[in-house]
């Protein structure tokens, strides 16, 4: 083969894998998470205090958390992006912190007594902060089609 040929189709190869890589490499915006260090540090510190008994140390939530308890409710899910609080709008998470779940036939007490609506948000800022960017994404875009109703 001629070396000119050669490097036409080595060039050739690269540009076709650079086009490709160009296909999937496209960047993804991802939502700016305004959380301070600050803010999850409290928020931290009061999951430790407050939730981590029944939604783990790391918010992993309780094993077989989608099975149903003898009593024939189900265990706290996990908190950290692997379970479906993600699903959730700001305002559901706050109202169910706050509120509880007991009313509705779940297990959580409500801490609307004990924290107060900030300490509510810096929980939530934690556990959210353990997400995935993919996962924290398709939480805000759930959030913000929620709130513009």
């Amino acid at each position: 083969m001629k070396p000119s040929l050669l490097i036409l189709i080595l060039g050739f190869v690269a540009q076709i894998g650079y086009a490709q890589q160009d296909k999937t490499m496209v960047p993804v915006a991802s939502p700016v998470r305004t959380y301070d260090f600050a803010q999850i540090t409290r928020g931290r510190q009061l999951f430790l205090k407050n939730c981590a008994a029944c939604h783990g140390v790391n918010a992993e939530g309780a094993p077989n958390w989608r099975q149903r308890d003898p009593d024939g409710k189900y265990p706290p899910p996990p908190l950290n992006g692997t379970g479906h609080a993600w699903h959730h709008p700001m305002q559901a998470l706050r109202m169910t912190i706050r509120d509880g779940t007991q009313k509705i036939g779940g297990k959580m007490p409500a801490w609307g007594n004990t924290l107060s609506g900030q300490e509510i948000d810096d929980i939530i800022a934690w556990f959210q902060g353990q997400w995935p960017d993919e996962i924290y994404q398709a939480w805000n875009k759930r959030n913000e089609k929620y709130s513009n109703k």
